[in-house]
């Protein structure tokens, strides 16, 4: 079967080419999964850019919504016609994390997910094998994907709207809803009004926090936050952010601080903003190497760092959850839309990223 493809041939220099691609059949366990739409995710770009490094050459991709379309042998998570979202951490459903309600954490999520379980592609470009981003490779028309890296959702719900659910909305919101647990009347600073900063910044409002700050270095995006729920605007090009944050809320800082820019200065910002037992949730995926550096009496005054990935999601329950909170009015999805693509789009849509100005894109397959 052939399928159009944005492809990934090298790091660093002119983005994504567009390619028709050969895609094998589905293996044991897999499935063939159409995409309706796939969101241009910033962890994406990193690799792009080469700040983190994907084997090459790549289809890239995986915060995606689509059907199924055909099964392999063994298959018994989903069938022919399911509507499904992508989950860029499979979870295995047996190995210790998964038992003790920890999917996220599954044994399968440290292994390397550029190849199949059985250690292959699934796409060729004529000789040549092409890697698949965390088995999913969004950004192709159709691709071969695990069962257990698929998540069933209700057929009511448009697919080119909550692709987002499947990384950047349940980062953002589960860093604040799992792994921060927020308290109603909290305070909460949030560094980042990007695709996931603005959802971080959506559910403190929701989860009923007395004050959200947001906090970016481009106007517009603050301005986008108060859209989200954000009670103050912090301009961190034009003052300082830990001081403002800490004059905010008096009591010598923020309860919760959310860092969803992922650079060494905004999460040391964010950590050193909290008050003593406060707790800094880092979300923002820094470059390889990065390291923090912090006080140690900090730390014995039980101020937490932590961080989460995929918003320490219960995968098959917490993505469906988000969906009906949308479908119920009682979660903003379309408006972290910024416009719709098409495939050949992908490279410009990207640099409106990198520039701040877009919320989101997502590409629409016909």
């Amino acid at each position: 079967m052939q399928t159009k493809a944005a492809v990934l041939w090298e790091p660093g220099k002119h983005g994504f080419e567009i390619e028709q691609l050969e895609m094998l059949e589905p293996r044991a366990g897999e499935v063939i999964v159409r995409y309706v739409a796939a969101g241009v995710c910033h962890s994406d770009l990193h690799y792009v850019q080469g700040r983190n490094v994907h084997p090459v050459p790549a289809v890239l991709g995986h915060e995606g919504a689509g059907v199924v379309e055909a099964v392999g042998p063994d298959v018994s998570m989903v069938k022919v016609g399911d509507h499904v979202l992508t989950s860029y951490l499979p979870s295995c459903g047996h190995c210790k994390w998964c038992s003790i309600g920890r999917p996220r954490m599954c044994d399968l999520t440290v292994q390397p997910r550029y190849l199949m379980h059985d250690g292959t592609t699934r796409f060729r470009k004529g000789n040549q094998e092409i890697y698949q981003m965390h088995q999913l490779g969004t950004f192709s028309e159709r691709a071969v994907v695990p069962q257990i890296s698929l998540i069933p959702i209700r057929k009511d719900a448009p697919l080119d709207v909550i692709c987002l659910v499947s990384c950047g909305v349940m980062t953002g919101a589960g860093a604040v809803m799992n792994k921060a647990k927020i308290e109603p009347g909290s305070t909460v600073a949030v560094w980042g009004c990007g695709g996931i900063g603005l959802n971080a910044i959506q559910m403190a409002s929701i989860m009923g926090a007395s004050k959200v700050i947001a906090i970016d270095v481009f106007p517009q995006k603050l301005e986008w936050s108060l859209e989200f729920g954000a009670t103050h605007l912090v301009n961190a090009s034009q003052e300082d952010p830990v001081a403002r944050v800490q004059e905010i809320c008096g009591d010598g800082g923020a309860d919760y601080a959310i860092e969803a820019v992922g650079t060494q200065k905004t999460m040391e910002q964010a950590f050193e903003a909290i008050h003593r037992g406060g707790m800094a949730v880092m979300i923002g995926v820094a470059p390889q190497g990065t390291k923090l550096s912090v006080e140690s009496a900090a730390l014995l005054s039980e101020k937490i760092l932590t961080g989460t990935g995929f918003g320490s999601a219960r995968q098959r329950v917490d993505l469906p959850k988000i969906v009906d909170m949308f479908m119920d009015g009682k979660y903003k999805l379309r408006e972290l839309i910024s416009q719709f693509v098409e495939l050949e789009d992908i490279n410009r849509a990207y640099a409106q990223l990198e520039a701040g100005e877009v919320r989101r894109s997502v590409i629409r397959y016909a």
